[in-house]
């Protein structure tokens, strides 16, 4: 609870600081004008994000495919336009590039990634799709005979399987 309001109280000191620059470079009229303008912007970004992540969703259980893609892309397009509609130049800068498609999807990916750190193997592949998983094997018992593997001692998801988009292709498949 301290860090959360620690880091609330550091953003709206870097807000007001910010604003206050943004005052004496262009005139107070002229920013209070702007932070309005891109909090408006936000508002109807918002309706528009989230309607359109609904949509999204909604295609893609319909079809069957795993819903993880759509439904990080909308969570951080709707996180991009709540930072653009609350009032601050900071945040509505952020706002406005997690609203840029290639940061977007970037953003997407690193969520994405640790969400699949967070969860097991089976869950990543039900929210994602199919993954690739790297396995470490541990040393082979004194009682294992030779050239067996030893017992999988740890393992983590390397990325989606081949075929899936994002992912390799198949060996079959013509380049």
């Amino acid at each position: 609870m301290g860090r959360v309001f620690l880091a609330g109280l550091a953003m709206a000191v870097a807000e007001v600081g910010a604003f206050i620059l943004l005052g004496r470079f262009i005139g107070f009229g002229w920013a209070v004008l702007l932070i309005l303008a891109a909090s408006l912007a936000g508002a109807l970004l918002l309706q528009r994000e989230s309607v359109e992540a609904w949509r999204k969703l909604r295609e893609v259980l319909r079809a069957g495919r795993p819903p993880g893609a759509q439904f990080v892309d909308g969570l951080v397009g709707l996180v991009g336009a709540v930072l653009l509609a609350v009032p601050g130049l900071l945040t509505g800068v952020l706002g406005g590039l997690l609203l840029v498609p290639p940061v977007r999807r970037l953003v997407g990916r690193r969520v994405e990634r640790r969400a699949e750190r967070r969860l097991s193997s089976a869950a990543a592949g039900d929210l994602f799709g199919p993954r690739r998983v790297r396995v470490y094997r541990g040393e082979p018992r004194a009682d294992q005979p030779a050239g067996e593997p030893g017992p999988t001692i740890e393992g983590e998801i390397v990325g989606p399987a081949a075929g899936e988009p994002g992912g390799p292709r198949p060996a079959h498949e013509e380049r």
